[in-house]
């Protein structure tokens, strides 16, 4: 009888599998709108001055400021200037332009007198004709005046290759007057769930049904991941369903995903229609998780999880998780230690991954017990706590591996 696979064999299995995608470099060029979250494939460099042109920081006057050395001081208003004004302005010495926030300071000024310094002393906010305005406080030059250029200069780098575009990425590309940018192209991930128990979520399931959350959970998964669902689909037992769904899914997938339907008992499809192809079905000494299996159909790499739904998170999570992030350009989530917060018994010869919670004092909590058909206690969970193969009690403050889910 062949021994179970350690964790470290079978997750170094999948790699060999995944990693030769991770090596293609590809790069695809999507609109500003579709961007956020994606990882730059090459440094974005600004095409123009950012600003674009000298502006004023303020609501008010725009002035040499030679003129308002000695203040209080009474200047004709010679001009307007809203934002969105698009023909140049000359300051006519010995006046003032008013002038709203952001609009092109005119040639000639140096500074901007903000609104609160002022007071208009002849004419009306809506009848410049002849308006004198009194400035109160004296600006040295440049104060309320942005330069063209002050943030950045053309050719410029404006975000960095291998960043994760948030909001404010994408507001400086977009000033920048660019609608769109190089990004890591993702992984097309197929997803196959399997079992005639299976009904989809908002359907009713009658006696001996079940809802599908693994599709739901995998999905989920995979777009964290920041890889690409390429199709999601759930069948029945029937070994010609399935055999049509997963030469569909290679077809548009680099990596297609299943659960369920790999056990050594009857009605296993997975592993029925997958074993003719070369598929390797193996038991690994992990609780959940212990069925799973690795082959390549097409080309395509097909890796196949166990159908319960904590099995089905937790394999995804210790073996495909990392590879896809690495293809996406994303870091890494790696285990790191934590003490217990309570004592924790384990089965020994199978290395666990039992639900728990980190609390405020940074310690670890087990969730409810190991059973992998708990998903209510999964979701009450925000991470996995690793027990080794062979440690069967740990006591409280015992440090423990630990994977963020």
């Amino acid at each position: 009888m062949t021994p179970p696979r350690t964790v470290e064999e079978h997750a170094e299995t999948i790699a060999r599998l995944v990693e030769p995608l991770l090596a293609v470099a590809a790069a695809e060029r999507v609109p500003l709108a579709e961007a956020s979250g994606r990882v730059t494939a090459v440094a974005v460099r600004s095409d123009v001055d950012l600003p674009l042109f000298r502006n004023s920081q303020m609501d008010g006057y725009a002035v040499r400021s030679a003129d308002i050395e000695h203040t209080p001081v009474a200047l004709e208003v010679s001009g307007d200037i809203p934002a969105g004004h698009t023909v140049p302005v000359v300051l006519t010495p010995g006046t003032a332009v008013r002038i709203m926030t952001g609009a092109p300071v005119p040639s000639g000024a140096d500074a901007v007198v903000p609104v609160e310094d002022t007071e208009l002393v002849l004419g009306r906010d809506d009848d410049l004709s002849g308006a004198v305005v009194e400035i109160r406080r004296s600006r040295r030059p440049g104060e309320y005046v942005r330069e063209r250029g002050s943030d950045l200069r053309r050719g410029d780098t404006l975000v960095d290759s291998g960043t994760r575009l948030a909001a404010r990425h994408l507001a400086a590309i977009a000033a920048a007057g660019a609608e769109a940018v190089e990004v890591r192209a993702r992984l097309r991930v197929g997803i196959l769930t399997t079992g005639a128990e299976l009904v989809a979520a908002g359907a009713t399931a009658e006696f001996g049904q079940v809802f599908d959350a693994n599709g739901v959970a995998l999905a989920a998964l995979v777009e964290e991941c920041g890889a690409l669902v390429s199709v999601r689909t759930a069948t029945t037992d029937d070994h010609a369903e399935f055999e049509r769904a997963l030469q569909h899914a290679v077809s548009v997938s680099d990596i297609v995903v299943t659960s369920g339907g790999i056990s050594k008992g009857a009605y296993e499809v997975v592993r029925e229609v997958l074993e003719p192809h070369g598929a390797e079905v193996v038991t690994v000494a992990m609780q959940p998780g212990g069925p799973q299996a690795t082959g390549v159909v097409s080309g395509v790499p097909v890796l196949s999880f166990p159908g319960n739904p904590v099995s089905t998170q937790v394999s995804f999570t210790v073996f495909l998780r990392d590879l896809l992030r690495a293809s996406a350009g994303l870091p890494a989530a790696p285990p790191s230690p934590a003490p217990l917060a309570a004592a924790v018994r384990s089965v020994a010869g199978k290395r666990q991954f039992l639900r728990g919670r980190r609390l405020p004092d940074g310690t670890v909590q087990q969730v409810a017990g190991p059973s992998s058909h708990l998903v209510a206690a999964m979701a009450r969970s925000d991470v996995l706590i690793e027990v080794p193969t062979d440690t069967v009690d740990l006591a409280e403050g015992d440090d423990v591996t630990v994977w963020t889910l």
